[in-house]
């Protein structure tokens, strides 16, 4: 009987990443980095579509990726980075959008039926922030930001001596640089655990609950009429969860964006 590969005897087979069988420059290739791969061409390749709509009003694609666009700017943006947001929102903006494609593409079963399907095929596609070494490049690319901004901003030594003592005398610098360090790699490690632990736990949920409608069906092709009442629960639970995994998919790529806002619009101050 065809079955879902997703809810398999190992619910994790879906969530963890898989080797697809080739090297793209000296690295294996899994489905996570495919998928992030094709988030980054997807955007590469509507957005400038979307940009060159003529007219005063914008319309269709181009409203709808404007409004986001206009929203970062003005909401996540301008309240932190001040008079540096024209100037530093293209990285949010970047940011915002690579993450909730894959977010969103992640909810696309993509090879996930069929019993007569190659197991290798059956491992395309994927969340690639459900990956964390996926969400830990993200953040090391927000950390790097962070600090190029606050130096460019204040100039590399006074950005790095109010960074580690601010408005502290010198000798509490055995106390206040490691805090600092300490405090400067929390914040890339929360934007990684934060975004991977939201994005995989919804779709180990989600594969439990699959699994569940797939005993049923099993279970009622033997005969046993009561698992037909477990599969349509486990249906209808699955349905509604993926509604609210879609809200997921945009509130994290929101939540990355609006930190990383936050961490930018404090280095770039010397009082912060």
């Amino acid at each position: 009987m065809p079955h879902l590969l997703l809810a398999a005897a190992d619910p994790m087979d879906h969530v963890l990443p898989h080797g697809r069988g080739y090297r793209l420059f000296g690295f294996e290739l899994t489905n996570h980095l495919e998928m992030l791969l094709v988030s980054a061409l997807l955007l590469a390749v509507v957005l400038p579509i979307a940009a060159r709509q003529r007219g005063l009003v914008p319309r269709g694609l181009r409203n709808f990726l404007e409004a986001i666009l206009q929203f970062i700017r003005e909401e996540v943006a301008r309240p932190a980075l001040g008079k540096h947001t024209d100037r530093l929102v293209p990285f949010l903006w970047t940011t915002f959008f690579l993450i909730l494609t894959a977010n969103l593409l992640g909810m696309i079963p993509l090879g996930a039926v069929g019993t007569t399907l190659d197991r290798h095929l059956a491992h395309v596609g994927g969340t690639a922030t459900g990956n964390i070494m996926v969400t830990g490049g993200l953040a090391v690319c927000a950390f790097l930001f962070i600090h190029v901004a606050g130096m460019r901003a204040q100039g590399v030594g006074r950005y790095w001596h109010s960074f580690f003592f601010g408005h502290s005398p010198v000798w509490m610098a055995p106390l206040m640089v490691p805090l600092e360090i300490i405090g400067m790699l929390v914040k890339p490690f929360a934007l990684a655990v934060r975004l991977f632990a939201n994005m995989v736990a919804g779709h180990i949920v989600l594969a439990m609950i699959v699994s569940f409608a797939v005993i049923g069906v099993e279970q009622a092709a033997r005969g046993s009429a009561a698992w037909y009442g477990v599969t349509v629960v486990s249906v209808l639970g699955a349905a509604a969860l993926s509604i609210l995994e879609l809200f997921v998919a945009f509130l994290q790529a929101y939540i990355f964006t609006f930190l990383t806002a936050l961490f930018v619009g404090a280095g770039l101050h010397a009082e912060h």
